[in-house]
This record gives C-alpha cells, structure tokens and sequence, in this order.
C-alpha cells in the first residue's frame, strides 16, 4: 500500500466532499443539531403533573396531605371535585393525570392510630408517567405518615433505608440521553455520509478515471475514509461540547479513551456505509439502505432507549450484532461514570471486530472493474 497514492485519493474526496453542499451539511451540522432537538426532546422526567383532588374529610389533616403533594414540585393541583361523578369525566378528557381521594374519616382514623386510606386513581394510558406518579406519591404519603403526631409524641419507625444513587444522582433523564445520543447520532451519520462515496463516483461517470489508475482496491477504499473520520471525530468533540456545556452532562472519564474508541467505532461505520455504496452503486438507494441499516437498530436495539437486559433472549442476541450497543456502553461509561479500558475492554474488543468487518466487506465489495 502506497502512502503517496492514499493521499492523493483522500484528497480528491475531500475536494468532492466541499463542492458538495449536501455532503456538507450532513457532515458538520447535522450531528449537533440532532443532538440539541432530540436532547430537548427526549426525557423521561415528570414534573408539575396534573392532579384533582376529591377531600371529602376537609380536615386540616388531609389539607396537609395536599399541600405535601403540592410542595412536593412532582403535583399540582388544578381541579378541586365535589364527588365521585366527576373523577371518570376528567380522567376520561385528559384534563388531570390523576385524582387524589380522601375519605371521609382521615383525620378520625389518624387521631385513633388506625390506618388512614387515601385513594389516588391515575390515567395509564401513558404507563411510564403513571408509574412514575404512583411512586411519587407513594414516597409523598410515606413522608407525611412518618411526621404524623398521634398523642403528644412523633411516630418514628426503627429503621429507615436511605436510598444514594450513584453517577447521576438526581435522575436527570438527559444524563443518560445525550451520551447515548452521541453513539446513536454518529451511527447514523457515519454510514450515511460513505454511503454516497463509491455511488458518486458511478453516476457522475468517475469511475472510469478511478480504475484506470493504478490505485488498489484497499487504498481506495482508506483513502476515501481519511476525510470521513477526521469529519466523524469532529463532530464527536462538538457533540461531547454540547453535550458538557448545554445539557450540564458531565465528562467524568478520559478524553483521550473517548477519541480512541470512537475512532474504532467510526472505522466500522464508515467501512460499513463504503460497502453499502459499492453494492448499491445508487447515491438515493444507498442512503435509504443505510438509514434502514443503522438509524433503526441503532434506536431500538442499542440500549439507548429500551434496557437490554428486559428484551426477549432472541432480541438479546440479535443486540450483540448491533455496533451502536457497545458504543453506547462506552460513552455512558466514559461521560457518567469515569471508567476506563480495564472496564470497556469488552466493547473495545467488540468495535476492533466491528471496525476489521466493516473494512473488509467495503473493500471486498469495491471493484474497479467497469461493467
């Protein structure tokens, strides 16, 4: 292989790649705004739910109890019933996401030490925000209970379990987004940037310049990826920028680790969209293929939006074919929880083979042979 020569036919890519306004684009902004809309856009954090409530004690206990929701910042209470009749009208409407119920004998029953029931009825129709409402307001209950005086002393039970969560202690849903995001976004975009290489040199009539040089196959297909990673590795700095700077995320891990892995990962995506563009030889087919190939399984498949671990074995399996899963690995790792290769040494295995795979179907499926 011929340094000169790899040279040459990176540059002639990059002269292409810059008269290319689409190319461009998709090279340089595209990565950072996906990651800025799909980072506002995704999160699973449940603020400021909308609740009714129905007291038929009107206590001053279980007036408390409502402020405690309220105060909380997790509730707020928008609509105050007169009965039962109302619950299902307003449930049914989506004006609430819950109804809180408090019988009538809260404040009797707490003063006589017996269990006081409170009722709070939840639309499901969203299963993760109803979950996530109930044990809000399971925690809520559970605290004004503990503060509950019952003659003259405060009920305090033996032991209490203090729950510390490690890496993102508040639960910022964006915490763990963006870092997947990273992976995601550059899956996408690697695959679909090569996948237009070989296809344009066919239907702009170029490939007859290209065989007729005495460049190898190999050196062709490293020559037109030089430019590509050094645009992919650009846009993971800007991405891991924006993701420090505007989302707050933290970058607890080596910047060095993430450039490495990222450029084995980038290897793989770029051969892989090299070898889509020389099987396909049609830049809109290929870019098509590429979006099916990557876009998808990246999404559904990488545990960046679906735990792997709850997935059915068969889709388990098929997760381990999935590149974008060990890059996601990586970057939560790295940005959240500062590890290293003595950890990530499995998913840099993983993209080595990846990488080794993706170079060598693009350069066994180019031919500069002419039809």
């Amino acid at each position: 292989m011929d340094a000169v020569r790899l040279l040459a036919i990176a540059r002639k890519e990059w002269i292409q790649l810059r008269r290319d306004v689409r190319s461009m684009v998709l090279a340089f902004a595209l990565p950072v705004a996906l990651l800025l809309f799909f980072g506002y856009a995704i999160t699973w954090d449940v603020h400021d739910i909308r609740i009714a409530v129905l007291d038929q004690d009107a206590s001053r206990q279980s007036r408390e109890l409502v402020e405690a929701l309220e105060a909380s910042g997790y509730f707020h209470v928008t609509q105050r019933l007169s009965g039962y009749g109302d619950v299902d009208a307003r449930l049914a409407r989506g004006e609430v996401r819950g109804v809180l119920v408090v019988p009538p004998g809260f404040a009797r029953d707490l003063a006589a030490g017996r269990d006081a029931a409170v009722q709070l009825l939840v639309d499901g129709g969203d299963a993760n925000t109803a979950t996530i409402a109930v044990s809000y307001a399971e925690a809520i209950v559970a605290g004004y209970s503990r503060g509950v005086v019952l003659q003259g002393r405060r009920i305090e039970i033996p032991a209490r379990a203090e729950a510390r969560v490690w890496y993102n202690p508040r639960l910022e849903s964006r915490w763990m987004i963006v870092p997947g995001l990273i992976a995601v976004i550059m899956s996408v975009i690697a695959a679909m940037l090569t996948a237009l290489t070989i296809a344009r040199e066919w239907e702009r009539g170029t490939m007859e310049q290209l065989a007729a040089t005495p460049v190898g196959r190999l050196e062709v297909v490293l020559g037109k990826l030089v430019p590509y990673l050094g645009i992919g590795l650009f846009d993971v700095a800007m991405a891991t920028l924006a993701g420090t700077l505007v989302f707050g995320v933290p970058l607890r891990g080596g910047i060095l680790l993430l450039g490495v892995l990222s450029l084995l990962f980038l290897l793989g995506a770029l051969g892989l969209g090299i070898f889509i563009s020389a099987a396909l030889r049609s830049q809109v087919l290929a870019m098509q293929v590429s979006m099916v190939a990557t876009y998808l399984p990246a999404i559904l498949l990488s545990g960046f939006l679906f735990d792997i671990a709850g997935m059915p074995a068969p889709l388990r399996l098929v997760t381990r074919i999935i590149p974008a899963r060990y890059f996601v690995a990586v970057t939560r790792g790295i940005f959240l929880k500062g590890v290293g290769l003595e950890v990530l040494w499995p998913q840099a295995v993983s993209m080595i083979v990846f990488a080794a795979v993706g170079l060598a179907l693009a350069t066994r499926s180019f031919r500069k042979e002419i039809a």
